[in-house]
């Protein structure tokens, strides 16, 4: 039986923030404060979502400076 290859994701998230100064952002944690309790108002929407195979991940993780060992991918 041949073993069906591995699938990643790969989802783009924008998020919008509106405040009366100007915004310097740091962190996803502290923007989500800024947004839900603090003195910012916010939007989150998913701006696309595809699916990569082996191949493609492995280039997406080198653009992120990460490495292809993050999946155990190989190829």
């Amino acid at each position: 039986m041949k073993k069906k290859p591995r699938t990643f994701h790969k989802t783009i998230i924008q998020v919008e923030v509106l405040s009366e100064d100007f915004y310097d952002f740091n962190d996803l944690e502290g923007t989500h404060y800024d947004i839900t309790e603090g003195a910012c108002s916010g939007k989150v929407q998913v701006i696309s979502q595809v699916e990569l195979n082996a191949k493609q991940v492995r280039e997406a993780l080198f653009e992120q400076g990460s490495d292809p060992s993050f999946f155990q991918v190989t190829c």
